[in-house]
């Protein structure tokens, strides 16, 4: 293969992908199958297999037991708006991570206690082992999952109050600045890193993914006079949504 050649398995990825996206194989369309695609271009058995598997872990196309593989509906992205750290008085969960207009959902939470991980305690500025209340969200739209979050809170902070669940008790649902401000912690500043990686299973089940798609994470903190407060991992599927931001300039 000279320099600069592409394998052969990516050439045929690439011709089948343009076909994909020009329409010439539409959503549903049942994809050549491993001989048709040998035949086709003179590959052997092994490159047509390596170029579906190209187009499986991009996600243009899907398997369907005993049936073939075919060409996945391609979703039009739509945004998830993120606008700082003052949503109106009284928004739930779902709006403080959704600050689109407009745009309303449920949420299904668990909260429980646990030792705070490395990576937790650094972003909280606690040590590894101090407790923390974790509380796992997935969201809905129209009853489908779009949106997963984990937070974490730390103990030292919110034990023993009335906002030490965030989904219970009297300011439950109400929201990170809302509920710490009922506890004399003014929330001040928040943090947001945007990152991509391929979702884990259990992240792709919930989200009605397929294994190898890319997921957006937004890790975010909330701080109070320089504090972190909460952290939390905002999951959305990569090819379903883009994060936009609206920020206020002063």
């Amino acid at each position: 293969m000279a320099f600069g050649e592409q394998p052969a398995y990516l050439r045929v990825a690439s011709d089948l992908r343009e076909k994909i996206v020009n329409g010439l194989l539409p959503p549903h369309t049942r994809l050549p199958s491993q001989a048709r695609i040998r035949e086709e271009y003179g590959v052997s058995d092994t490159v047509a297999l390596e170029a579906r598997k190209v187009l499986m872990a991009e996600g243009l196309v899907e398997g369907r037991s005993g049936s073939g593989t075919y060409v996945r509906e391609r979703p039009v992205p739509r945004m998830v708006e993120r606008s700082g750290f003052r949503p109106e008085a009284g928004a739930g969960p779902f709006r403080q991570e959704q600050a689109a207009d407009g745009v309303r959902g449920t949420w299904e939470s668990r909260s429980e206690q646990e030792g705070a991980s490395p990576e937790i305690a650094a972003r909280l500025g606690i040590e590894p082992g101090d407790r923390v209340m974790r509380t796992h969200y997935v969201f809905r739209e129209a009853g489908d999952p779009v949106m997963l979050s984990t937070s974490w809170e730390p103990l030292a902070i919110t034990g023993r109050t009335p906002v030490m669940l965030p989904e219970e008790g009297p300011l439950g649902g109400c929201g990170v600045v809302e509920r710490m401000a009922a506890i004399d912690v003014i929330v001040d500043n928040v943090a947001e890193q945007v990152g991509a990686r391929p979702g884990l299973a259990e992240e792709l089940v919930a989200l009605g993914g397929v294994p190898g798609h890319v997921v957006m994470v937004v890790e975010r903190t909330f701080y109070a006079s320089g504090r972190p407060v909460e952290t939390a991992d905002v999951v959305v599927p990569a090819d379903r949504y883009r994060v936009g931001y609206r920020l206020p300039v002063r």
